[in-house]
This record gives structure tokens, C-alpha cells and sequence, in this order.
């Protein structure tokens, strides 16, 4: 029994030095402290102030690199899409000198997806997509299949 009240005796002291220590480092109850107790408290603050600015810096330089990380992504993303609308523009191109022969335009203004995408490194990337409904062919009727 007097073992136990020793050790809450020993508890409830430990407690009270936290408490004034933590009140301390709040700037708080510093009149009984001397010179080189404010020194010794400066110190334990200031580091203390460098160690979370470190913890800050090192979190912010892992944000960044992650930033850089998805924006790098992205770029490669942007440029495979460019490739798939450019090889589509091609596959296009190609069907319609299949259907309307070797004299068309490669890029009719008023029939066809015209596209313009500006893809450089750490740049953004600029894409300017237009659609438009395809104008109706007239043929001859001569060209006409007779059903006959």
C-alpha cells in the first residue's frame, strides 16, 4: 500500500512538471525562470521549429514530385490520343479517296474532322477539335443504278 501511494505521489509530481514545461514552451508562467533557463528554452523551441519546417518541406517536396509524377502522365495520355485522332484523320483520308477517288483534298473545309493539336514538352498541350456534317454527294444520273 505504501508502495502504491509513493508511486502516485511520484505521478502526480511528474504530471505537474509536464504541465508547467508545456505551459512554459506556450510562453506561458516564465517569471521564476533566469536567463539561462529562457536560453535553454529558446533553444529546445527553435529546434523544435526546425524540425517542422523540415517535416513541411520534405512533405511538400513528396507533393510536388507526385504533381510532376500525374502531370507526366497526363502528357504521355495526351500524347496517345493525339496519335489515335491523327491515325483516324488518316484512316479517313484514305476511305474517302477509296469512295471519291484520288483528287480529294486532304483537308476539305466543309466535310471533314479537322483537328490541330500543339504537343511540346512541359508546355500545355492545345487541342482545337471541329465537327462538321459530312455535304451531300450529287451525282449524275447517269451514274444512277438502274433498277430496270
Amino acid at each position: 500500500m505504501l508502495f502504491w501511494q509513493r508511486e502516485a505521489g511520484s505521478l502526480r509530481q511528474q504530471l505537474h512538471n509536464v504541465q508547467e514545461h508545456h505551459r512554459q514552451l506556450l510562453g506561458q508562467q516564465l517569471s521564476g525562470l533566469d536567463v539561462k533557463d529562457l536560453q535553454n528554452l529558446e533553444n529546445k523551441l527553435e529546434m523544435s521549429l526546425k524540425n517542422i519546417r523540415m517535416k513541411k518541406d520534405q512533405l511538400m517536396i513528396d507533393q510536388i514530385q507526385e504533381l510532376n509524377r500525374k502531370g507526366s502522365l497526363m502528357h504521355r495520355e495526351n500524347i496517345e490520343l493525339y496519335n489515335k485522332v491523327n491515325l483516324a484523320h488518316q484512316e479517313n483520308t484514305e476511305l474517302r479517296r477509296k469512295v471519291y477517288g484520288h483528287g480529294v483534298d486532304e483537308h476539305p473545309s466543309s466535310s471533314t474532322v479537322r483537328h490541330s493539336i500543339q504537343i511540346t514538352e512541359n508546355e500545355d498541350v492545345h487541342v482545337n477539335l471541329e465537327l462538321s456534317q459530312p455535304q451531300s454527294v450529287q451525282r449524275d444520273k447517269s451514274e444512277t443504278p438502274s433498277t430496270g
